[in-house]
């Protein structure tokens, strides 16, 4: 099996660096926190002190990268704790890196936020040119389109809806909360276990140059989702304001579903 280097072993990369393990793969995995090592070498991955800057590369990306015939970059544009980051810099600096080293095949890791909410709440496809109204957004965007331009690697995107797990659910932030906007907007969420499943199934298919939106197919309104969600949690209840249009996207996974043959789990 090839070896695999997965940037950013966090609340996604972690558990999915332990799922390819248990599938035979070698694992080299990247954290920036120093406590966190030996977290990664109990579960049996390479670990590595590793930050992506937008100059420079501290830690020791030569091993992190060397022998690695596939990376997957799941780290964040952190844009929103600080609005100077340049992630898209990030990601050119990087990619020097993956030319220097050969690395044959990259998943990216991007986010529905590349595409915009609009008050008609039309479907949105692959086939949709994104149009990024945060700047979060703007330089995913940026880096989706300088990996794909790359022929040096093949690359494969995959732009995760809003994120949930066992440990993570925004229903937990909102529950009691009043007066919430958008009530009628619709939800376009996604299960750590299907974020996991799905990469593993392009590693495992071998699917790659494609672009991909990976968005659980229930999408009720967020007023009808998170009220039932924090009755069944016995949460107190989310109000919501009606007085604003709701506004927003339904992210469509067919082409996912289609091309892995994946079926998602209940949300």
């Amino acid at each position: 099996m090839p070896e695999i280097s997965i940037l950013g072993c966090g609340w996604l990369g972690l558990p999915l660096a332990k799922v390819l393990i248990g599938k035979g793969f070698s694992v080299k995995g990247s954290t920036t926190s120093e406590g966190k090592l030996s977290i990664l070498e109990n579960a049996e991955i390479k670990p590595f002190l590793i930050s992506v800057g937008a100059h420079e590369i501290s830690g020791d990306i030569n091993g992190f990268l060397g022998n690695s015939e596939i990376i997957i970059i799941d780290i964040p544009p952190k844009l929103k704790s600080d609005p100077s980051e340049n992630f898209a810099l990030k990601i050119q600096k990087l990619i020097g890196k993956i030319e220097e080293f050969s690395i044959k095949k990259v998943v990216f890791i991007s986010s529905t936020s590349v595409y915009n909410d609009t008050e008609s709440i039309s479907i949105i496809t692959e086939k949709d040119i994104p149009n990024p109204d945060t700047e979060s957004g703007k330089q995913l965007f940026e880096a989706e389109n300088l990996l794909l331009s790359n022929s040096k690697f093949d690359t494969t995107i995959v732009r995760f809806g809003g994120l949930i797990g066992e440990d993570r659910h925004p229903v937990k932030f909102l529950s009691g909360r009043e007066n919430i906007e958008n009530p009628d907007g619709p939800i376009n969420l996604i299960h750590q276990k299907d974020c996991i499943g799905i990469i593993s199934t392009i590693l495992e298919k071998g699917i790659w140059n494609e672009t991909f939106n990976a968005v659980a197919p229930s999408h009720p309104t967020r007023k009808d989702y998170y009220t039932k969600k924090a009755k069944s949690l016995n949460l107190d209840l989310p109000s919501f304001n009606s007085e604003k249009k709701s506004v927003g996207k339904i992210i469509d996974s067919k082409k996912l579903e289609a091309i892995l043959g994946y079926k998602f789990c209940e949300i």
